[in-house]
This record gives structure tokens, C-alpha cells and sequence, in this order.
């Protein structure tokens, strides 16, 4: 499985039509290529040729889905909403699953 994910803030990011709490993945390197394609051609599309250097094709990469767990995915730390405590949790946890957020405690 590979990921496409933004360089800086090593979030993953989600392919179109996709659930925001399904992650985008993809079965082989020329998918994840394809994909990444298709996503600087929708920027191009939206923002206009002028901005076509800002995309995606610029500031994301693609990383095999193992090898982006244990070297690339990025940790914040963040405080639990009930107990005050600190914790880490992955930039790509969403919001309704993170304790720092109130969407968790109100299920």
C-alpha cells in the first residue's frame, strides 16, 4: 500500500470521493502517481496555470505505507479535554477520535 501524504505536515492526504475518515490508499506506486496526477490537475483547474507550481505535485510525495508509519508520519502533542493530561497522537487522527477534542466526549 503507498500514501500520499503533504511534505510539510505529513498528513495524509485523501482522495476525492473518499470518507475523511477512510485513508487513501493505493495498491501499487503507479496508482499513487496517477492519483497525485489527477489531484495537480483539479488545483490547476481551481487556482488557475499561475498557481500550478503551489499543488500538490509539488508539495506532496508518495511513500510505501510501512516505511511512512515508522519513519515520515509526524506526532503532536496534545491535551486530553477531561483529565488535562498531555498526550501524543498521529497528525492524521481525526477529529472525533482525539481526546482534545469535544466531538469525542459528546458520543
Amino acid at each position: 500500500m503507498y500514501y500520499i501524504y503533504d511534505q510539510q505536515s505529513t498528513k495524509i492526504l485523501s482522495r476525492e470521493g473518499k470518507r475523511y475518515w477512510q485513508k487513501a490508499e493505493y495498491k501499487t506506486m503507479a496508482a499513487a502517481q496517477a492519483a497525485l496526477t489527477r489531484m495537480q490537475n483539479k488545483w490547476v483547474q481551481r487556482e488557475g496555470v499561475a498557481a500550478q507550481a503551489q499543488g500538490p505535485l509539488f508539495t506532496a510525495a508518495i511513500a510505501e505505507a510501512e516505511y511512512y508509519a515508522k519513519n515520515i508520519e509526524k506526532f503532536v502533542t496534545k491535551k486530553n479535554m477531561m483529565s488535562g493530561k498531555e498526550y501524543t497522537e498521529s497528525v492524521n487522527t481525526p477529529n472525533y477520535m482525539s481526546p482534545a477534542s469535544e466531538a469525542y466526549w459528546s458520543m
